[in-house]
């Protein structure tokens, strides 16, 4: 069982912790347990609560409703809130039901029949994303346990990596990428991805993966000199302070230019010197002419 504090859990959940704490006093939303320092201390079930509550206040829900519902309730409609594309909801519906199960096969012919459908671009950004969100919700209503999201993200790790190396297109080396997720980061699938584009768009790329010292960094870039660097933010768990953390990247760049993308990276757009991606559209765009 962890243990998260309140910057911990407002770095998951995208709610301030003042306002986490005027949840708590106004509406007894959740109390928290109290160390010896009294600081309050979440556990697994605190954050799995917490990050229902923050899905469906981000969708526009007051939070005086939200308080006023039952542990059912909020489940119910946490659920509700899942949505997707009508085009794309039996793919959705079907890779579900197989990680429920543990279903590889039936994992593995339904991502074979979408790519008859669309290309693979597609899936990934219409089809993929939706399910893993959708998966990481389905955890926190306690529908899936993280073997289940572990055995689909394993299958979709492989698809992405079949699926870069059988590209064929000519890559040149006077642009030469270093991507990397930062120490503490696991997420390893949307930089999977990326390494997908950057190669189909005929750039020379290194991964390093998830997990990344940066003494790790530094020592490649002065060993190969990279011209890009590259990481994806998820969550600012593992790296409080991300302007500390991106301006350390920048010092070990060498020169390179720094790129970012994830969903806490627009946190950044303050800092000067370095790239912010909004999305990988953007990422290609971005490739397209540089």
């Amino acid at each position: 069982m962890n243990n998260f504090s309140i910057k911990d859990i407002e770095h998951l959940t995208g709610i301030k912790a003042h306002t986490l704490r005027i949840w708590e006093r106004r509406y007894h939303l959740l109390l928290p347990k109290r160390k010896d320092t009294n600081h309050r201390t979440y556990n697994n079930d605190d954050l799995k609560a917490l990050l229902r509550v923050a899905q469906l206040y981000h969708r526009g829900k007051k939070i005086s409703h939200i308080a006023a519902m039952s542990e059912e309730e909020i489940k119910a409609a946490t659920l509700a809130s899942l949505g997707s594309a009508p085009f794309f909801i039996a793919y959705l519906h079907q890779l579900i039901e197989a990680t429920l199960d543990f279903d590889q096969l039936r994992f593995e012919r339904t991502f074979q029949n979408m790519l008859v459908h669309m290309d693979f671009d597609t899936c990934i950004t219409q089809v993929i994303y939706p399910f893993l969100h959708r998966i990481g919700l389905l955890w926190l209503t306690d529908h899936v346990i993280p073997a289940q999201e572990h055995f689909a993200s394993t299958l979709i790790r492989s698809k992405l990596i079949v699926a870069t190396d059988g590209l064929n297109t000519p890559l040149h080396a006077a642009n030469h990428y270093l991507t990397f997720l930062p120490e503490g980061e696991l997420h390893e699938i949307p930089l999977l991805y990326i390494n997908y584009l950057l190669k189909k768009n005929g750039k020379l790329v290194t991964n390093l993966g998830p997990d990344v010292p940066m003494e790790d960094i530094a020592y490649f870039v002065q060993q190969k000199q990279p011209t890009h660097l590259l990481t994806y933010l998820i969550t600012q768990l593992a790296q409080p302070d991300l302007s500390a953390y991106i301006a350390l990247v920048k010092n070990r760049s060498g020169g390179a230019q720094v790129l970012v993308l994830g969903p806490v990276a627009a946190q950044l757009r303050h800092f000067e010197g370095i790239t912010i991606l909004s999305s990988t559209s953007e990422l290609e765009t971005y490739l397209q002419h540089h």
